[in-house]
């Protein structure tokens, strides 16, 4: 089947603030919102492709249009070519850096992108990319929320049938931590294993002490126990533990990913969409991680990650944890512990309008 080459004619960005069900929390602050970017990129032909960036704070918001809108207009009127979008803009941002919200402009727009190419095509992305649409395998993801929460749970976990759960740690003493992980682990048993993510929040002799007393759980891994920058701290980390560390959600770019992994700083990887570059990304980061045999996990955006983990050769698990399903008018199924994706042409991403304009801010 012939696709229709596609001309970008416009960009609409709208920025809404999602209120969480469940709101997460974390060692490093609370998320009660999701301050969502929805993006709609327009073509002559009549296609638009659509993604949403998430920017934690609703600080971010503003900036981000503005970064979506300028870097947009620079490539009104090419092609929709996700690879020769990346080089043009790259080049015109080379002094100034494409990392931190610059980055997330720019997977946006990516993401944007392939989502056209897909709909023009009229298949779903994983297929448009070679893959199948398989069912992925996905944790359950929950905040901070202490032991007897925690305990109910991973009751729910294992009534929605996953066989993963990961808990945010990092509390006061190493003792609460402990107890949320034997509380949890209790319910869990052999059914789903455990994760645990300290959100960057101890120092490294701090994150060795606390991990040496967790290695005695066989914890699936335990996730970024130091500063994400801090290559070196967490490379010795993982020398003096035996339970896996996992890095990745924030690694800008595929270099930063290769400079983990080649130091011994990460055992498992977890790309993030954004971060990572997008759609183009993540299938460098994808090549890279099958380069050096590490499996590979996602990090939200699960409605568009589940596509992409059908074509990574290593992939691991998906991470469940809903930020934008208010906002969209097909959320991502599961059943069984498992992401069923749909049919529809494109990433997984369309609009409910209504909600779009109830969540929407100025």
């Amino acid at each position: 089947m012939a696709h229709p080459t596609l001309t970008i004619r416009s960009f609409d960005i709208v920025p809404v603030s999602v209120p969480l069900t469940h709101p997460v929390r974390t060692a490093s602050g609370d998320v009660t919102h999701a301050p969502l970017l929805l993006i709609d990129l327009h073509t002559e032909q009549g296609v638009t492709g659509r993604a949403y960036l998430f920017t934690y704070t609703a600080l971010a918001l503003k900036p981000v249009v503005d970064l979506v809108h300028g870097l947009g207009e620079r490539v009104t009127g090419k092609e929709v070519s996700p690879f020769d979008i990346g080089r043009e803009l790259g080049a015109a941002l080379r002094l100034l850096g494409d990392t931190g919200l610059t980055g997330m402009a720019l997977a946006g727009i990516d993401m944007a992108a392939w989502d056209a190419l897909a709909r023009a095509a009229g298949m779903p992305l994983a297929r448009l990319l070679g893959g199948s649409l398989r069912p992925v395998p996905s944790y359950f993801s929950q905040g901070m929320d202490g032991a007897k929460r925690g305990a109910e749970l991973a009751e729910e976990c294992l009534k929605q049938g996953f066989k993963a759960m990961k808990v945010k740690i990092g509390y006061p003493t190493l003792k609460e931590d402990l107890a949320v992980v034997r509380e949890v682990q209790s319910v869990l048993g052999q059914e789903a294993v455990l994760a645990v993510d300290y959100n960057q929040s101890l120092s490294v002799p701090e994150a060795i002490r606390r991990s040496r007393a967790l290695d005695e759980f066989e914890l699936a891994w335990i996730e970024e126990p130091t500063r994400y920058g801090d290559v070196a701290g967490h490379a010795k980390i993982a020398r003096e533990i035996r339970t896996p560390i996992m890095l990745g959600e924030n690694w800008s770019g595929v270099q930063e990913m290769a400079a983990s992994i080649d130091a011994g700083a990460s055992d498992l990887v977890m790309p993030d969409l954004m971060k990572i570059g997008g759609v183009s990304g993540w299938l460098r980061a994808a090549a890279t991680a099958a380069t050096a045999g590490l499996p590979m996990s996602s990090h939200i955006f699960q409605e568009v990650s589940a596509q992409l983990m059908t074509v990574t050769p290593t992939a691991h698990w998906l991470e469940y944890l809903d930020l934008a399903a208010p906002i969209l008018e097909a959320p991502l199924r599961i059943e069984g512990g498992m992401a069923i994706l749909g049919d529809d042409p494109g990433s997984g991403v369309s609009w409910d309008r209504g909600a779009v304009e109830r969540y929407r801010v100025s």
